[in-house]
C-alpha cells in the first residue's frame, strides 16, 4: 500500500485538477476533493483511512468488485503483445473481433453487429449519427427528431446531454441541439402519486404517440430511453409501460433504442435491461458494466436490418473514435464477462442479493422521513419527504433534503447519490449480505440524523439555499 501526501493532492487538486460534474467553488471552500487512495471488493478507502462501504459501484460500474487481480493480467498482458491499434482503414484486433462476438451473443436475435466506442455518452453519439444516417440511406432523410423523456440522461456530450431530458444540463450551453422532443417520464411517485399503476403507465407511454402525431410520424427517426432511469432516480416504468411503447414504435416505423449503459450486463437480473421487461430494440447502448469500470470501454448494439442498409449503400459510415475497440479494453471487458458467466452473477443478482436487496430496502418503508422504497435488481431508491404518505418536499421544492441525507450516509461509511430528494443505490453484483443489511442501517441511521436538521429547514422562518446534489 502506496502512502501519499494527501494535503498537498487536495492542494493540487484544486490547482490544477477539474472534476466531472463539480462545483469549482465548492471544492476550493472544501479545500479539495475527497482523495480515493484503494478499494476491494465492495469498499473504497480514502486518503485519510476511512473505510466506505461504495453503494454506487463506483459510478454503477463496478459490478465485479475491486482488487480484480486477473483483470490487471490481462491487461498486461494485452499491453505487451498490442497495446494499441485502430479500427480504421479497415483493420481490427483479435480482442476487439471476439468482445463483439461475445456481446452479439448475450444480445440475441438481430442485435448480431456491435460498434465499439469508449464511454455511454459516446455510445449514445454513435446511436444519433448512426439513426440519421440510416434513414437518409432508406431515402427517408425527413426522419430526423428523437423523442426521448424528461429527466432521462443519456450522457454529457452536445448530442447526449441533448437526448437526455436533464434542464440544468440544458441550460448550459444551448442545449437541446434541434431535432429532439422530450415527452414524460414513467415516474408514478413523481407524476402519478396515487394513481393506477397500470393506468399511469399506459397514460405516460401514450404521451409518446402523441408527439409522434404532433411532430408527424414521417418525420420522427427514434425513441431513445434506459429500461430503469438511473441517474433520473433510479425510476422504474409500471407494468405494461415498455410493451405499449414497443407497439407504438412498431406502429409508426420508428427505431427503438434501449439505453443499457447502467443496465446492461446484470444489473436487472438479466443481462440487458430489455430482456427484463420484454421489448426488442433496434439499437442498444451500453457501458459501465461491460468492463466494470476497469477500463473505458461502450458499445452499441445493432439490428442486422440496419446494418444491411449501411451494407447496401456501398460507402463509408463516417464515424468512428481513436480508441473504437481498444484492444486492452476489449479484452478487459472479455474477460470481465467471463468472470461474471462463471461466477453466476447475473444469476446471483436475479435470485439471490437482488431480493434480499428489496428486502431489506423495504424494511426503510416504516421511517417518517421515506415516501417510498423501490428496488429492480441491483437498482435502489429511496424516497425523502416532509409528510408521510405524501410526495410533498421539505421547504416545497425538490432537491433540499437529498443532499443533507447523502452527506450523512457517507459520514456514516456509505457511498450514496442524492438525486434531488432521492437517494440513490447501485452496488457491484458481489456485495454480501452482511454488508447490504449494513448498508440499510447506514440509510436509517442518516434518516434519524438528517430529521432534526430536515425539520428545522422546513419551518417558516427559514431561508431556503438551494443545493446541488
Amino acid at each position: 500500500m502506496r502512502n501519499y501526501d494527501i494535503p498537498a493532492l487536495r492542494k493540487q487538486d484544486i490547482a490544477h485538477h477539474l472534476p466531472a460534474q463539480a462545483n469549482y467553488k465548492l471544492i476550493q471552500d472544501l479545500g479539495g476533493s475527497r482523495i480515493i487512495t484503494r478499494a476491494e471488493g465492495s469498499t473504497i478507502w480514502d486518503g485519510e483511512g476511512h473505510a466506505i462501504l461504495d453503494g454506487m459501484a463506483g459510478l454503477w460500474c463496478v459490478d465485479v468488485g475491486y482488487g480484480r487481480e486477473e483483470l490487471a493480467k490481462v491487461a498486461y498482458e494485452q499491453m505487451l503483445e498490442l497495446p494499441y491499434y485502430n479500427s480504421f482503414f479497415r483493420t481490427a484486433t483479435v480482442p476487439a473481433v471476439e468482445l463483439a462476438t461475445k456481446i452479439a451473443g448475450l444480445l440475441g436475435g438481430e442485435l448480431q453487429h456491435v460498434f465499439f466506442n469508449s464511454s455511454g455518452s459516446e455510445s449514445n453519439d454513435t446511436v444519433f449519427r448512426l439513426v440519421r444516417h440510416y434513414w437518409t440511406l432508406k431515402g427517408k432523410p425527413e426522419r430526423q427528431v428523437f423523442i426521448s423523456r424528461r429527466n432521462a440522461y443519456h450522457g454529457s456530450t452536445v448530442a447526449g446531454a441533448s437526448l437526455g431530458g436533464m434542464a440544468f444540463m440544458h441550460a448550459q450551453g444551448g442545449l437541446p441541439i434541434p431535432g429532439i422532443e422530450h415527452v414524460m417520464q414513467p415516474y408514478q411517485f413523481g407524476e402519478g402519486f396515487g394513481e393506477d399503476a397500470e393506468a399511469f403507465g399506459q397514460r405516460a407511454a401514450d404521451e409518446i404517440e402523441a408527439r409522434i402525431l404532433s411532430v408527424g410520424p414521417d418525420k420522427v427517426a427514434a425513441f431513445i430511453g434506459e429500461p430503469v432511469q438511473g441517474a433520473g432516480g433510479v425510476i422504474i416504468p409500471p407494468p405494461g409501460y415498455w410493451a405499449r411503447v414497443e407497439a407504438i414504435c412498431r406502429k409508426y416505423g420508428i427505431l427503438l433504442v434501449s439505453d443499457e449503459v447502467i443496465t446492461g450486463f446484470g444489473r436487472l437480473g438479466k443481462w440487458f435491461g430489455f430482456q427484463r421487461f420484454g421489448y426488442t430494440p433496434d439499437i442498444v447502448s451500453m457501458a459501465k458494466g461491460l468492463s466494470s469500470g476497469y477500463l473505458p470501454i461502450s458499445a452499441t448494439g445493432v439490428s442486422h436490418e440496419i446494418v444491411e442498409t449501411l451494407r447496401a449503400s456501398n460507402d463509408d459510415f463516417v464515424h468512428g473514435y481513436t480508441y473504437s475497440g481498444h484492444p486492452v479494453a476489449a479484452a478487459v471487458a472479455l474477460r470481465n464477462l467471463e468472470i461474471i458467466e462463471r461466477e453466476k452473477l447475473v444469476d446471483r443478482v436475479a435470485g439471490d442479493i437482488g431480493p434480499h436487496f428489496a428486502r431489506a430496502l423495504k424494511s426503510l418503508d416504516d421511517h417518517p422521513l421515506v415516501g417510498e422504497t423501490r428496488s429492480c435488481g441491483l437498482l435502489g431508491a429511496v424516497e425523502i419527504v416532509s409528510a408521510k404518505g405524501t410526495n410533498q418536499r421539505f421547504t416545497g421544492k425538490e432537491g433540499a433534503a437529498g443532499p443533507v441525507v447523502r452527506d450523512a450516509c457517507i459520514a456514516g461509511g456509505l457511498m450514496v447519490r442524492a438525486i434531488r430528494d432521492t437517494i440513490v443505490m447501485c452496488p457491484p453484483f458481489v456485495i454480501t449480505h452482511d454488508e447490504v443489511d449494513r448498508m440499510i442501517a447506514i440509510i436509517r441511521a442518516a434518516l434519524d440524523e438528517s430529521a432534526a436538521v430536515l425539520a428545522k429547514m422546513h419551518a417558516p422562518d427559514h431561508v431556503e439555499v438551494e443545493t446541488l446534489g
